[in-house]
C-alpha cells in the first residue's frame, strides 16, 4: 500500500500538463482500444498520452489495484474519485506541492 501511496505523490509531483477530462467513461472506453471490458497496460501506454486526464492523473500501477495488469471499470472509478480528491485538497493547499498554488488560472486548477 505504502508503494501505491508513494507512486501517486510521485504523479502528484511530477505531473502538471493536461485539463481534466469531461467523461471518465468515455475515456475508458477509448483506452479500451480492444474492448474486452478491461485497460491493459499496453493499451494504457499506447493511448494514455492522447487523453486530457488531468493534472492528477494517476499512473497505471496505483490503478491496478490488484495487480491482474489491467484497470477494470472498478479501478478506473476509484482512480476518478483519487483525482476529484486531489483536485480538491490542492485547491485548499496552503503548501507548494500542489501545481495550482498561486495558478489558479491554469485549465487544469479549474
Amino acid at each position: 500500500m505504502a508503494k501505491k501511496w508513494f507512486a501517486f505523490a510521485a504523479v502528484l509531483l511530477l505531473s502538471g500538463t493536461a485539463a481534466v477530462a469531461d467523461s471518465w467513461s468515455d475515456n475508458f472506453k477509448i483506452l479500451d482500444t480492444d474492448g474486452n471490458g478491461v485497460i491493459s497496460q499496453s493499451e494504457w501506454e499506447a493511448n494514455s498520452g492522447k487523453l486530457k486526464l488531468g493534472t492528477f492523473a494517476p499512473t497505471f500501477v496505483v490503478m491496478d489495484a490488484d495487480n491482474s495488469n489491467s484497470v477494470d471499470p472498478d479501478e478506473w472509478n476509484d482512480a476518478k474519485k483519487i483525482v476529484k480528491a486531489a483536485s480538491t485538497a490542492c485547491k485548499k493547499a496552503e503548501g507548494s506541492w500542489c501545481p495550482c498554488q498561486n495558478h489558479p488560472e491554469k485549465a487544469e486548477c479549474q
